[in-house]
């Protein structure tokens, strides 16, 4: 059930996400090819939410495209050679590579700009929400989430100093965490809800899905996982699985994801496919 809502999720985010998109000229195949496989999932999170708060797909949509292009976006830049300098993502080659550099960096600047132009489309809904979700976003995304996210990671690259558990995870509440937490709690935007529940699934499912990832670098391969994998290791980089060990980080993944689920009890049975989100994060093999 949960793969295939997943894979409907991430065909309507793309749909809207392409219409969103330059059809002709040089932006056009570059931003289409950026944008082109992953799983989806902070789009499923939109939709998902939206859709147990009663607000129509119609609405929801526009949201969901939004955060797969800061999400297309933060990866294109993230990949270029002054930042993680990869050469694999999604199982193709990154827009760097495919193009050049200058090309990647207008791609990331250019979906970036189309996610807010997505969120103040009057099908969203009233001021009101475009205004809320286009604010919250600008801060996951920026100096204060994301970005900020990007940076603490760079500094201490460059630093040479191995970062603590406590640094660790403040970092990734920034670099992945704060989209995921944006996602879970855009449909309480949406419906003019409270949106403290979700965040705090939001919170936790983003740590969860951080620790995944640190398995994954271990345990994954380039072809399954879709990117390099080894890297942190190799680079002597302290990741959760670093610091915890393989086994004790996947048991604190676990616990995440029971905390996850324990915030959705206000729902009650409407938030089980968002239940089923948080255990396909530490399942998933992508």
């Amino acid at each position: 059930m949960f793969p295939e809502r997943l894979g409907q999720a991430a065909a309507t985010a793309r749909a809207c996400l392409q219409e969103a998109l330059p059809g002709t000229g040089p932006m056009a195949g570059p931003m289409a090819y950026a944008v082109r496989g992953g799983k989806g999932l902070r789009g499923f999170l939109v939709l998902e939410g939206a859709r147990m708060l009663g607000v129509p797909e119609s609405a929801a949509r526009f949201p969901a495209a939004a955060i797969e292009a800061i999400h297309a976006y933060s990866l294109v830049h993230d990949d270029l050679p002054a930042m993680d300098d990869d050469d694999l993502r999604r199982g193709q080659p990154t827009v760097h590579r495919k193009w050049d550099e200058a090309t990647a960096i207008l791609v990331g600047d250019a979906l970036q700009t189309i996610a807010f132009e997505l969120l103040m489309r009057d099908e969203v809904g009233t001021a009101e929400a475009r205004v809320t979700l286009a604010g919250t976003l600008a801060q996951a995304a920026g100096a204060r989430g994301m970005v900020l996210g990007q940076a603490l990671d760079i500094a201490a690259e460059t630093a040479h100093t191995p970062l603590t558990l406590d640094e660790i995870i403040t970092l990734q509440a920034g670099k992945t965490g704060a989209l995921i937490r944006w996602s879970a709690m855009a449909g309480a935007m949406l419906a003019g809800e409270d949106t403290a529940p979700l965040a705090r699934y939001g919170e936790a499912l983003g740590l969860a899905f951080q620790i995944a990832d640190d398995v994954l670098d271990v345990e994954g391969d380039a072809a399954t996982v879709g990117k390099a994998v080894g890297k942190d290791a190799d680079a002597g980089k302290a990741t959760f699985v670093s610091l915890l060990g393989l086994e004790a980080a996947k048991t604190r993944a676990g616990e995440l994801v029971d905390e996850a689920c324990e915030s959705l009890s206000p729902y009650g049975v409407e938030a089980e496919t968002l239940r089923e989100a948080a255990r396909f994060v530490i399942a998933r093999k992508t």
